[in-house]
């Protein structure tokens, strides 16, 4: 497999400037760095995209996590090895990534068991965290990003 074209992000760098400040600034709101990584190995497993799930198991990995759960995230509802916590985080993840596929996007249960875990604070971390994932990997799927060349 080859890329279409170069990384946009590479081309553009001051894009890839913005994005990781957006990134940052997400930094204080105290939102658990493994959940924040969970959330974008989930949503670039649905989104299918090779180079970002490569990167976020690995840093899973290096963050100490052990292969039982990464191994598990797509499978997450399954498994005993995430809190309820990280269960929240995961659904809500998967509602907003995938948007357009119900009526109701993000139901209220889903909603409501997020807010019983994250605040305020937390909750804007992890959905702005969710959409930057999700851009990310509408830069990286359509020019076929490969996994590991992270």
């Amino acid at each position: 497999m080859q890329p279409r074209m170069k990384n946009p992000l590479q081309i553009l760098p001051d894009a890839l400037q913005g994005m990781l400040a957006v990134d940052k600034a997400t930094e204080n709101a105290e939102l658990p760095a493994i959940t924040k990584k969970l959330a974008h190995l989930r949503a670039s497993q649905i989104n299918g995209c090779g180079f970002c799930n490569d990167m976020h198991a690995k840093e899973l990995k290096k963050a100490g996590e052990k292969d039982e759960r990464i191994f598990a995230v797509a499978a997450w509802r399954d498994t005993k090895y995430f809190t309820p916590a990280e269960r929240a985080a995961l659904a809500l993840t998967e509602a907003v990534t995938r948007l357009a596929d119900r009526a109701d996007a993000v139901p209220d249960d889903v909603w409501n068991e997020a807010r019983e875990h994250y605040d305020e604070k937390q909750l804007s971390a992890l959905l702005i965290q969710i959409a930057l994932i999700n851009a990310f990997n509408r830069v990286s799927v359509p020019t076929k990003q490969i996994a590991g060349s992270w």
